[in-house]
Formats: C-alpha cells, sequence, structure tokens
C-alpha cells in the first residue's frame, strides 16, 4: 500500500478496538485497507510505461505493481488461500501493505504455507518460535488470533467452509469508483460478514479488514473505471452487474 507516505504506503490503525474489531466502524473512517492502500487525496490513475493505467499506489512499486495486476481482486475459492489472506490482512494493522508482501515468504514458512489443519496445532513452543522470527511481524496478539483463527477455519467445515461464507456475503453489485477516495472502506456486507465470523469464533475480523479482504478476493471489485484491471476478475462487468 504506498502515496502520500513513502514506499509502503499508507496504514491502517493498529488499534482493532478503533478499527478491525468496532462494528460500526464509519465508511472512510481508516486512512487505508489492508489490501489497498487509501490516499488521502483524490487520486487518479496512472498510465505507466506499458501503456496500462493504474491506481497511484500501484503504479511505481514494482512489488505493488505485480500485485495489483497479477492478484488483487481476483477470485479466491480455496481454504487455505482464504485462510492466508485473512492472516495477512490481520497482520497488516499498522503496517503497510508493501511491509506485508516482503515478509509473505517469511509468514507462508513460519506459518506452515497457511495450511489451517497444521496452524491449529501451533502450541506454546510454536509461539515462542514466532516470537523470535524476525522475518515475520513478531505481534503476539496477531500471531495468537491467526491460530485461533486456523481453528476456527476448521470448525467452519461443517458449515460449507471459509470461502464459501465469505462469497455468500458478495453483494448485489460493487462500487463502481472513478478516483480512489470514492472506494468505501466497509459495506453493509462486511459489517455483516465481520459479525458472522466473530461469532464462528474469529478475531481481528472487523468490517474495514473484512472489506478489504472481499477486495483482495474478488468478493468486490473496486478497481477504479480508469484500471486496466476493472472488470477483468470474471466475476464482475465494468459497469458493477455480475458479470
Amino acid at each position: 500500500m504506498t502515496p502520500p507516505e513513502p514506499p509502503g504506503g499508507e496504514t491502517r490503525s493498529a488499534d482493532p478496538a478503533a478499527t478491525d474489531e468496532t462494528i460500526g466502524t464509519a465508511a472512510g473512517s481508516s486512512p487505508a485497507s489492508a489490501g489497498r492502500p487509501r490516499p488521502a487525496s483524490r487520486t487518479e490513475v496512472v498510465v505507466g510505461d506499458d501503456g496500462l493505467a493504474r491506481p497511484a499506489w500501484a503504479s511505481t512499486d514494482p512489488l505493488l505493481r505485480e500485485y495489483y495486476d497479477t492478484e488483487w481482486g481476483l477470485p479466491v475459492r480455496d481454504e487455505r488461500g482464504f485462510f492466508e489472506r485473512l492472516s495477512l490482512e490481520a497482520f497488516q494493522s499498522g503496517l503497510s501493505w508493501a511491509t506485508i508482501l516482503r515478509k509473505r515468504p517469511a509468514f507462508r514458512s513460519a506459518f506452515a504455507d497457511f495450511d489451517p489443519e497444521l496452524v491449529a496445532q501451533f502450541g506454546d513452543v510454536d509461539v515462542e518460535r514466532l516470537m523470535a522470527d524476525a522475518g515475520i511481524v513478531r505481534n503476539a496478539r496477531k500471531i495468537d488470533a491467526t491460530i485461533g483463527n486456523a481453528r476456527a477455519t476448521l470448525t467452519l467445515r461443517e458449515r460449507g467452509g471459509l470461502a464459501d461464507l465469505v462469497w455468500s456475503f458478495a453483494p448485489a453489485r460493487t462500487p463502481m469508483p472513478r478516483t480512489t477516495a470514492e472506494v468505501p472502506a466497509t459495506s453493509p456486507e462486511s459489517v455483516a460478514l465481520a459479525k458472522e465470523l466473530r461469532s464462528a469464533g474469529f478475531s481481528f475480523v472487523g468490517p474495514t479488514t473484512m472489506f478489504a479482504l472481499m477486495e483482495a478476493v474478488g468478493v468486490v471489485d473496486t478497481h477504479l473505471l480508469d484500471s486496466h484491471r476493472r472488470g477483468s476478475s470474471g466475476i464482475w462487468s465494468p459497469d458493477g452487474t455480475r458479470a
């Protein structure tokens, strides 16, 4: 996530009581969502040397540009993929998304490639190992939440699984932002999803974080209307209707 801050971008508040864990979070109250930075100014698309239009946050840093072009907003349907993204969204709180992306290989190694069955078995020894791993974000609450969320993910299999649950909150239409300032920070669906996941035993799953997750995995499409990625997921048409 990038401008107006230096490479790495804007951050979401680290206080879960303020954003991640508040059901009543107002749209726009968070400076960034975890899968996509939210510059404070009304930033238009930037046309790159390759002739493709992207939002400003994805136009300079090569890592963010690659993430935007090849991953962000494309549909994710598998449990492991959802658990990884859910976990990384939680770890991003208070940090830039670029920082999380650069640490993702270390996260994958530390958390058994985000296999929920393996992470659910983590105990005190694993927590100590993770807290000593400089390659990841060493935050005890987020580590504990990731382990707890792995266990909750396994329990959700009885109800169809994590992926099916999140996709069940897809809206009838998706936003149609022309500028980054027009991209919402939450939605009625992300508020409802946050409540549902909390009731299923998940943590660090507030409405802002859940909206960012929904953006990242294609449940909603908030690509700017002039971006080359708008309507490219196969789920949503450029006009905001289902493809």
